[in-house]
């Protein structure tokens, strides 16, 4: 597929939200460095703040910013709705009027519909999971459940294991639980007719869940999807995301982290979506102040009126607070010690990757199963336990973690952990690795198949 000869065309369609943009692009990424021409249909609006990459083409689908995108009338669920039909629309006109002939579809699993749309025009597909390969096994188990009782046409609730109380109302014409059950359990409606299912994740980081998984489907993992600086180094200036929803402020925040000591700083971030109460986060303030450590805090702005009084003043030397930062330059400096994060799969893969232990605070949904093999399958860290009375966790329970993780006897277990991942993660995506070998298996599939 060298010089003027033709290039399989693959089309990548992923969800909006920083969550699921970015594992897509770089797996973009990857399949363009093996001679494969890629073309991502994104929103509109995303492509104003992306970061272009050479290597790939973008497509603007769908603009979800004239009219309030998910925050607009309706809710979730209405623009979910819109979207469909819009993007159904647009996706087909793009496919049947592209000049350079489609080849495979890939698309998050989240919009289960468009493999229709890949299967009535011939096209083969492929879902692309942004969750842990346990989330999805949680998710049929918790389907196969509802079907066994009978439950689908009542008004199923999610189990409280979950966290169903700090799931984002999907509309209030929808009820609340019904449609994010309808929402989250869709992405495996349509799943056997995809050719491909693939996962942000590596064979040796979720091995028995894999084969389970793949007694279902054609199951391949092609993670850990972050740039590849921070992995093998194959890709030639693969340094940054390609998308980012809010601007980070890269030198105030490195430019402070050189100061500290190695492995002396807390980092704490609960990602671009979850949202903390008034109570956890006046708890999480004090808890980081009375532990004593240095601490890099992200609190987006809309969240900064639930700190405490003064609390930034009051822990101006010991402790920084920014409303975003860039976390692979932040998880990889030498001076932060331990990531607190909600275990969104994004975050809890980039700290695996790089060799950072955790402390877990998960929120919602599969942010509790990537919490729970953080800290018993894996190994790499604690989940502070919530007090069962007031339902959060107390300044006391985060003040002793943080020194369990920074200073204690479990220090040296936990930080033998994750340099073993870690050395795992680059091994999956290095030539001859787990994922390089799926993904190559899946390159000459298309080539096989144009």
């Amino acid at each position: 597929m060298e010089g003027g000869a033709y290039k399989p065309h693959v089309l990548v369609l992923p969800q909006d939200g920083q969550g699921h943009m970015n594992p897509m692009l770089q797996f973009s990424k990857r399949l363009a460095s093996k001679g494969i021409k890629v073309t991502v249909a994104t929103f509109v609006s995303a492509t104003k703040t992306m970061k272009r990459a050479s290597m790939i083409t973008f497509y603007p689908i769908y603009d979800d910013v004239t009219e309030g995108g998910m925050h607009g009338p309706g809710g979730l669920k209405a623009f979910i709705e819109k979207f469909q039909t819009i993007v159904s629309k647009n996706l087909l006109d793009f496919i049947k009027t592209s000049k350079h002939q489609i080849n495979c579809l890939v698309y998050d699993a989240n919009l289960h519909w468009a493999i229709d749309i890949a299967i009535g025009l011939g096209i083969p597909g492929a879902a692309f999971f942004t969750q842990s390969c346990a989330a999805i096994s949680g998710y049929h188990m918790l389907n196969e459940e509802m079907l066994l009782s009978d439950q689908s046409s009542a008004d199923p609730e999610l189990p409280p294991a979950l966290g169903v109380p700090n799931v984002p109302n999907m509309g209030s014409e929808s009820g609340r639980f019904p449609a994010i059950l309808q929402h989250i359990l869709g992405q495996l409606s349509d799943l056997e007719k995809a050719d491909w299912v693939l996962f942000n994740s590596f064979d040796e980081l979720e091995g028995e869940v894999v084969k389970e998984l793949s007694k279902r489907y054609s199951v391949k993992t092609i993670g850990p999807t972050i740039p590849s600086m921070y992995l093998d180094k194959r890709l030639e200036d693969d340094i940054y995301y390609g998308f980012n929803l809010f601007k980070p402020d890269k030198d105030f925040c490195l430019n402070w982290l050189n100061t500290k000591e190695i492995r002396s700083v807390v980092y704490v971030s609960f990602g671009s979506v979850a949202v903390l109460n008034a109570e956890q986060m006046e708890e999480l303030a004090w808890g980081l102040k009375q532990s004593n450590n240095s601490f890099l805090w992200v609190v987006r702005a809309s969240e900064k009126e639930k700190l405490p009084t003064n609390f930034i003043e009051e822990t101006s030397e010991k402790g920084l607070v920014i409303t975003w930062c860039p976390q692979l330059e932040v998880l990889s400096h030498e001076a932060v010690g331990c990531f607190m994060t909600h275990c969104g799969w994004n975050s809890t893969l980039e700290s695996v990757s790089l060799g950072v232990p955790m402390l877990a605070m998960p929120q919602f949904l599969d942010q509790f199963s990537d919490a729970k093999f953080v800290e018993e399958v894996w190994g790499v860290g604690l989940r502070p336990k919530v007090d069962t009375e007031k339902r959060i966790v107390t300044r006391e329970e985060i003040q002793v973690c943080i020194n369990a993780v920074l200073n204690d006897e479990k220090k040296e277990v936990i930080k033998k952990n994750a340099k073993k991942w870690k050395e795992l993660a680059k091994e999956a995506v290095d030539k001859g690795g787990s994922s390089d070998k799926n993904i190559e298996e899946f390159v000459a599939w298309i080539v096989a198949n144009c």
